[in-house]
């Protein structure tokens, strides 16, 4: 299985994608683990990001695409791999998507969490509220107005990667406002039968 998990902050993306590592033994990779594992690696590709991120300036999408290339070549990868934070806009999954063609692949689905960002904010809330309650630190950044244009900046940006993985036929639309198990039970679901097809 070979899986982009797409979603807005906080609608369980991560949750789910753990629940799909353990269903098919797969990997999740996230971008930002991989930039800072090939910064600590000190390999070739590590070292430019190092002086890229030391200047202040983003990653480059051929630098982040070419990272991912490398990682998905490693061996426990081989019957597939779940994206995290990757890609992010249509010019990053058009990136994917010649690269996975290059090394005869395809993804088998760009998974959607659809969730309702009134909850989402509301959610946002009550974990600020429990974790104070447990004597716990908060984040600077949740509060309900850098969460609400975090939101905003996801609508903005991932809107037309929506598009582009519908036009693919590769999006699956999930109700992520279901319970924990129910919106798993619907990801195994969709994506048993699209196995199958």
């Amino acid at each position: 299985m070979r899986l982009v998990v797409l979603g807005p902050p906080g609608a369980g993306k991560g949750t789910q994608a753990r629940r799909l590592v353990g269903r098919y033994s797969i990997p999740q990779l996230s971008t930002g683990e991989m930039l800072r594992a090939a910064v600590s690696g000190g390999t070739e590709l590590g070292l430019a990001v190092k002086a890229i991120m030391d200047r202040g300036e983003l990653v480059s999408d051929d630098v982040v695409t070419q990272m991912v290339a490398d990682r998905i070549d490693r061996e426990d990868c081989r019957t597939g791999f779940i994206l995290d934070g990757f890609p992010r806009t249509v010019e990053q999954a058009e990136a994917l998507t010649a690269m996975l063609q290059r090394k005869g692949l395809k993804l088998d689905a760009a998974i959607e969490l659809k969730v309702d960002p009134a909850v989402l904010v509301e959610r946002m809330a009550k974990r600020v509220a429990d974790t104070l309650a447990a004597g716990g630190t908060v984040r600077s950044d949740d509060n309900p107005e850098t969460f609400a244009r975090r939101l905003e900046e996801y609508r903005q940006t991932t809107g037309p990667l929506l598009d582009y993985y519908l036009r693919r036929s590769e999006l699956v639309p999930i109700d992520g406002m279901q319970g924990l198990e129910a919106v798993t039970r619907e990801i195994e679901r969709v994506l048993a039968e699209r196995a199958s097809a």
